[in-house]
C-alpha cells in the first residue's frame, strides 16, 4: 500500500450513471491486476474503495458506478484537480494460473478490472475470451477495448437490448477455458462458480471501513480460516470459497 496524490485528467461518463476517471501520479504500488484503490473524499469520514481498471508507469484508469453520496461528489470533480489515494491495496489476481485459454468475466461495474487483466494475460501470449453482462444497452462500455486486446469478446444483456439475452453463464456454459476470472455482484459470482468446468478466482466487491485490514469489518470466512476481503482478498479462489 502507498499513500500519493493524483491529479485529475480527465472525467467523462461512459454509459448510465457510469463514469470513466483517468489520473496522473506515482502508480509503483500496483503490482498485479485486480488490486484497488481507496479515495479520500472532501466531507466524508471513509474513503471509496475503487478497483483498478488500468494504469501504466505514470497514470492510473478507474470506472464507477453513482451509487451514493461519495460516488455522487466523484462524478462533479473537475479536470485539474488533485485526490488523495492509497493505492496497491490487495492480493489481485494471479496470471500464472491462467492456462493457454483464460476467460475474463466482468459483470456492470465487475467488467474494469477484467481490463487490465485481460490486457496482462494476452501479453502473455494467451487466446483470452471475455464475457461482460450488463442489465441494458445503455449500461455497456469498454466492449470495444476488449475486442481489441481479446480473441473473442462476447456482451450480454439481461433484457436482450444487445448481444446475448440472458446472464454471462448462458455463454459460459458453451465455452471451452482452461482457467476463468469473474469480478461482479455476489449473485453473478455465485452463479459462474456453480456452472464453472475449471478451477477460477473471483474478485469479491465488498463494502470496507479502512481498506487495509485493520478494522476487520469486510471478513468473511473461507475453508482455510477467515480472510480480510480487503487484505487478503479481493481475490479468492474457487477451492477456497464458502458460500
Amino acid at each position: 500500500m502507498k499513500q500519493s496524490y493524483f491529479k485529475l485528467l480527465s472525467n467523462r461518463c461512459i454509459a448510465k450513471s457510469v463514469y470513466e476517471m483517468k489520473l496522473l501520479g506515482d502508480t509503483s504500488g500496483i503490482i498485479l491486476p485486480g488490486q484497488f484503490v481507496n479515495i479520500k473524499i472532501d466531507g466524508l469520514f471513509l474513503r471509496r474503495p475503487i478497483s483498478i481498471c488500468d494504469y501504466d508507469e505514470n497514470s492510473l484508469t478507474i470506472i464507477y458506478k453513482v451509487v451514493g453520496k461519495g460516488t455522487s461528489t466523484m462524478s462533479t470533480m473537475s479536470e485539474g484537480a488533485w485526490l488523495d489515494l492509497l493505492v496497491g491495496l490487495g492480493n489481485g489476481f494471479n496470471i500464472t494460473d491462467s492456462g493457454k485459454a483464460p476467460l475474463v468475466i466482468g459483470g456492470g461495474v465487475g467488467v474494469p478490472p477484467m481490463y487490465n487483466l485481460a490486457k496482462e494475460l494476452s501479453k502473455t501470449g494467451a487466446n483470452v475470451t471475455a464475457i461482460l453482462g450488463f442489465n441494458a444497452k445503455d449500461e455497456v462500455f469498454y466492449k470495444e477495448k476488449f475486442e481489441e486486446i481479446c480473441d473473442r469478446v462476447y456482451v450480454t444483456t439481461v433484457d436482450g437490448s444487445v448481444g446475448t439475452k440472458g446472464f454471462v453463464t448462458d455463454v459460459m456454459k458453451n465455452l471451452e477455458y482452461s482457467y476463468f476470472y469473474t469480478c461482479g455482484p455476489y449473485p453473478m459470482l455465485k452463479a459462474v462458480y456453480d456452472t464453472s468446468k475449471t478451477s477460477g478466482s473471483f474478485s469479491f466487491e465488498e463494502k470496507m471501513g479502512c481498506g487495509f485490514g485493520v478494522c476487520m469489518g469486510c471478513s468473511c470466512k473461507t475453508k482455510y480460516g477467515n480472510k480480510r476481503i480487503c487484505a487478503d482478498g479481493p481475490v479468492l479462489t474457487k477451492e477456497e470459497i464458502i458460500w
